[in-house]
């Protein structure tokens, strides 16, 4: 049954440029008929007059016509390319990076990372709080916008070199390379205060959001789950902070 109803689209298509094939040509020999016809019979014009009006006037009526379709159609195919390939780069909600490119960057960093590079870093995992209640509250529309706010706010608060990517329905996280200690910290209490001070209004009730965040410090490149884990063990909740250090021997 699915191949069959598979090549019902397949079928309409062929039989829709065929039919463009068949006009295309008839209009085109249409206008090749119609113009010899009135040049034909046109006594101010010699035969190479007319010859020379056929030669270049033809070419301009009918390929002019078709390569700004085929331009047009390559235009679209290239946006629509564009729009494939942002769809599965970025989160459609907020706008932030998928979690499967999320955690490929973060893996390829440290499956590439050399001995005398940047290794050391921070990864942060922040949760909005009450997010819930708003979606029981207001509805999953004013839930969704919450989660777009707060994912805006968030890319606001970081570098950009920093990445920032939505890792689960109501989770984000950030990738802060070369960052310590203290400015992992900074960056995380400036997001929470910029996040308690969006203003959010679902139904023209004001409502106060606030995330917590989780994070953990290190001094060598590591993949994805090793710096999840303790991270999102390091929140805190109630729109806290907590803040972990991983240290590790040099390979």
């Amino acid at each position: 049954m699915s191949n069959a109803a598979a090549d019902v689209p397949a079928h309409h298509e062929w039989k829709t440029i065929a039919w463009l094939a068949i006009l295309g040509t008839v209009g085109s020999l249409c206008v090749s008929l119609i113009l010899n016809y009135l040049l034909l019979f046109s006594e101010t014009l010699t035969p190479f007059g007319r010859g020379m009006i056929t030669a270049t006037l033809l070419p301009v009526v009918i390929c002019l016509p078709l390569f700004v379709f085929i331009g047009l159609k390559l235009a679209e195919i290239r946006r629509y390319r564009r729009e494939l390939n942002r769809a599965a780069t970025f989160d459609t909600l907020t706008g932030c990076l998928n979690g499967r490119v999320f955690t490929s960057l973060i893996e390829r960093r440290a499956i590439r990372s050399s001995p005398q590079g940047e290794r050391s870093g921070a990864f942060l995992v922040i949760h909005p709080e009450h997010l819930n209640a708003i979606n029981l509250r207001f509805g999953l529309n004013w839930g969704d916008e919450a989660l777009r706010l707060i994912a805006s706010t968030i890319r606001s608060c970081v570098r950009s070199q920093d990445v920032v990517g939505r890792i689960g329905a109501s989770m984000f996280g950030v990738f802060l390379p070369g960052t310590d200690e203290a400015d992992a910290r900074t960056v995380g209490e400036r997001i929470r205060a910029t996040v308690s001070q969006v203003y959010f209004a679902p139904q023209g009730a004001e409502e106060v959001l606030a995330v917590s965040v989780g994070g953990v410090v290190f001094e060598q490149d590591l993949d994805f789950e090793d710096m999840f884990r303790p991270a999102e063990e390091s929140l805190s909740g109630k729109g806290g902070f907590g803040l972990s250090r991983i240290q590790r021997a040099s390979m």
